[in-house]
C-alpha cells in the first residue's frame, strides 16, 4: 500500500544563526544562563559555534527581539542576558490588541477572567507576608492619592504591586505571570485614558475602597466575593470603553452563577 500524499511535508533548512539563537537560548531557559548574566563576547561567539560575525549577530538581534538578552554591536562584555519576563508578554498582548488581531474587548475579558481566578485563590492560600505586602501597596496608593504632587504613573505602579501580591498570593507561578502581563497590557493600552477623561481624585478614590475590598475578601477567606469584586470592578471600569460589539464579553465574564441559572 502506497504511504498517504499527506503523511509528510516538505521541511525549511535551517539558518545558521537560527541555531546559534535556539542554542543560547535554551541555555536562557534552562537557567544555565540566569538574569544578569553576560555572554561570552560576540569574537568568542565566533569561535564557539564556528561561524561568521555576522551570523553571530543576527542570533544576538533574534535573542533582543524576544527580549532575552540585551545587546549592543562590539560590546567588549558580551550581551546581557534579561531571561522571561512578563514584559515580553504584555508587550505581545498590547501590540495583538493595537493590531486588531485581538479585540480591546478580548483583552479585558481576559483580565477579568486571570484576576477573579487569581482573587479565588489568594483568599484560600495567602499568608501573613502575602497579606502584608498587599496592605503596603494600598497604604502607598492612600498616600499618593492625599499628595498634590502624587502622580499617575506612581499610583499605577502600586495598583499593579497590589494585583502582583495577589497573583503570587494564588500560588501558581503562570497565573502571577499571566495576571501581571495582563494587567500591564491593559494599563497600556486604556486605563491611562480612562483616568484622564475622569476625576482623577474621584477615579483614585473608588480604585482604593476598591482595593480595601479585596483585601478584606482575601483576609477573610471569601473567595466568592474576592472573585466576584473582580469581576465587577473591571466591568464597571472598561466596559463603556471597549468596542460595543465586544461588552457582551465583559457582561458574561461579570455574570455570577446565581445570575446565570436564572431563568
Amino acid at each position: 500500500m502506497a504511504p498517504d500524499d499527506d503523511l509528510f511535508q516538505p521541511v525549511k533548512p535551517v539558518r545558521a544563526y537560527q541555531r546559534v539563537a535556539q542554542q543560547i537560548e535554551e541555555r536562557i531557559l534552562s537557567g544555565d544562563l540566569p538574569p544578569g548574566s553576560r555572554l561570552p563576547a560576540e569574537r568568542e561567539l565566533v569561535v564557539r559555534f564556528a561561524v561568521g560575525r555576522s551570523t553571530v549577530r543576527e542570533a544576538l538581534r533574534v535573542l533582543q527581539s524576544a527580549g532575552l538578552i540585551r545587546s549592543r554591536p562590539g560590546d567588549p562584555l558580551g550581551a546581557e542576558v534579561l531571561g522571561v519576563s512578563p514584559d515580553n508578554l504584555s508587550q505581545a498582548l498590547s501590540r495583538l490588541t493595537r493590531s486588531r488581531i485581538a479585540s480591546l474587548g478580548e483583552l479585558v475579558q481576559f483580565r477579568m477572567v486571570l484576576d477573579a481566578e487569581s482573587n479565588r485563590l489568594a483568599a484560600r492560600l495567602h499568608d501573613a507576608d502575602d497579606l502584608a505586602r498587599m496592605q503596603e501597596q494600598i497604604d502607598r496608593m492612600e498616600r499618593l492619592s492625599a499628595s498634590s504632587s502624587g502622580n499617575l504613573h506612581a499610583f499605577s505602579e502600586a495598583d499593579a504591586l497590589f494585583h502582583r501580591a495577589v497573583a503570587e498570593a494564588s500560588g501558581n507561578s503562570l497565573l502571577g505571570l499571566c495576571a501581571r502581563a495582563v494587567h500591564e497590557a491593559v494599563v497600556d493600552v486604556i486605563e491611562k485614558k480612562i483616568a484622564g477623561a475622569a476625576d482623577a481624585t474621584a477615579w483614585r478614590e473608588r480604585s482604593i475602597a476598591h482595593h480595601r475590598q479585596v483585601l478584606d475578601a482575601i483576609r477573610t477567606g471569601d473567595a466568592p466575593r474576592a472573585a466576584r469584586l473582580a469581576r465587577e470592578a473591571l466591568y464597571t471600569y472598561y466596559a463603556d470603553h471597549v468596542e460595543p460589539e465586544t461588552r457582551r464579553l465583559l457582561a458574561a465574564a461579570a455574570q455570577t452563577e446565581d445570575a446565570a441559572r436564572t431563568p
